[in-house]
């Protein structure tokens, strides 16, 4: 899919005069008062894909989709309020003159209908480019020629456009390119084609009418799908360009976006276990700690490298954080504790999304994989806000530290006031950014209040 830019991902054609005259007359009256509404129904079937994308959308329509969408309502939608259709409104119904050179593209335009044509020759006379298309549906040779817009076309390229004969046309075989084209290459066309297929296929299926004619009169009643399926291609390509982005941690190496966090009370069993996972090693003590704050709590950290640090796991006397560069690696981290430790470990949050960062189109095109640098502030704001998340109901829920019951009522009763108060300090001093950055991510004074300690100074 040539998603680079709007220049690769499609073509703007000349069109004789009297043709861009008449789609300009069919344009005004498409967006008067009684048929402005029927408009933006036609509009919003040929573009679902983005209208059910959300606000915001995280892709915008090309504008040459927007234009063969506009052609779609003009040549191919019939109102569903009863009205003609605009062609036939500005055809049959006598409300202004319309010249006669005007006049003769209504009928071609109406009879048109959007395809999908394969580029199989390339001819020049002299200073005019001549390209024979195939139709993928029908394999029915036309061609097109002119002067711009067609120059950096290649033999194979798919063209995803609204092909009309002209009124006045001596070849049969001669056509007009209706103002746009979108360009794929070979195996983006035939796999768009193939899609449509098969929902031609459904809809036999679903209706009954095995055969719906030939591919001309589907693609007359049906051409929107084809802009349906190439937005969901260009839909697709987003997901696949998020999905291998490399994120970057701004002292270098990858991101560990995907975090987990366990409570426990056995830290030297895990201590334990943790050593013996394959393909992990014991960080050195203090070898990667900012040097800002140091942990006030003891803290064993392993490492899995391949040869950069993919993953984290770092034991502190209540906790188990997890610490990864995918969600995918994250998952099988899990599986691995949950097979190694079982109910040694209460899960209490996880976070898989990384930072949201705005992919631009042209990124989508790089052959290479796409890489975001990680700021600080960034990082700082992705451990708040998991640790918001992980803490947000921690005063009403079982700790292991705690002997199963829960920091508010141990914080109420006598005899286990003080070790809330012990808990939440270590909690504090191993806090995951104060590991990471040097600063705490989560102001630790909230479980105090929730539980009904002073503050700081409990």
């Amino acid at each position: 899919m040539k998603l680079g830019s709007e220049r690769d991902a499609g073509l703007w054609y000349p069109m004789p005069a009297a043709l861009t005259a008449v789609l300009a007359r069919l344009q005004t009256l498409a967006g008067e008062p009684l048929f402005a509404a029927q408009r933006q129904i036609g509009l919003s079937r040929a573009l679902r894909p983005y209208v059910e994308s959300g606000t915001p959308a995280p892709l915008a329509p090309l504008p040459y989709e927007v234009e063969l969408a506009n052609l779609y309502v003009i040549a191919d939608f019939y109102p569903e309020d009863g009205q003609l259709s605009l062609i036939e409104q500005l055809r049959d119904v006598v409300t202004e003159h319309i010249p006669e050179d005007e006049r003769r593209w209504l009928d071609p335009l109406k009879h048109s209908s959007m395809d999908l044509v394969e580029v199989v020759k390339e001819e020049w006379i002299e200073d005019r480019v001549v390209l024979t298309l195939r139709s993928l549906g029908e394999d029915r040779r036309v061609f097109v020629e002119g002067e711009q817009g067609l120059r950096h076309l290649a033999v194979g390229d798919i063209l995803l456009t609204r092909l009309i004969r002209p009124p006045d046309g001596t070849n049969e075989a001669s056509r007009i390119v209706a103002g746009c084209a979108l360009v794929l290459s070979a195996s983006d066309g035939a796999a768009l084609f193939d899609t449509t297929q098969e929902y031609r296929r459904a809809v036999e299926v679903q209706s009954g009418a095995f055969g719906m004619g030939e591919w001309g009169e589907f693609t007359k009643r049906y051409g929107h799908v084809l802009l349906w399926n190439f937005a969901q291609a260009r839909f697709d390509a987003l997901v696949e360009a998020v999905n291998d982005i490399r994120y970057l941690a701004p002292q270098g190496g990858p991101f560990l976006y995907a975090l987990a966090m366990y409570d426990h009370d056995q830290p030297r069993f895990l201590c334990e276990g943790v050593g013996e996972l394959k393909g992990f090693s014991q960080e050195p003590e203090g070898a990667s700690r900012p040097t800002a704050r140091i942990p006030s709590v003891e803290c064993h950290t392993w490492l899995y490298c391949t040869p950069s640090v993919v993953t984290r796991l770092t034991v502190t006397p209540f906790l188990l954080l997890v610490e990864c560069d995918s969600a995918e690696r994250l998952e099988d981290i899990k599986h691995s504790l949950a097979s190694t430790f079982g109910y040694a470990l209460r899960f209490r949050k996880e976070a898989m999304d990384p930072p949201i960062r705005p992919i631009k189109e042209e990124d989508l095109a790089k052959t290479d994989r796409y890489e975001v640098l990680v700021t600080r502030e960034e990082e700082r704001a992705l451990l708040r806000s998991f640790l918001e998340s992980a803490y947000l109901d921690w005063a009403d829920t079982a700790s292991p530290a705690l002997r199963g019951q829960t920091p508010r009522h141990a914080a109420a009763t006598t005899s286990t006031r003080q070790d809330v108060i012990d808990l939440i300090r270590k909690l504090e001093g191993s806090d995951l950014g104060l590991l990471r950055t040097g600063q705490a991510a989560f102001d630790y004074d909230k479980l105090r209040s929730h539980v009904g300690l002073a503050e700081s100074g409990a």
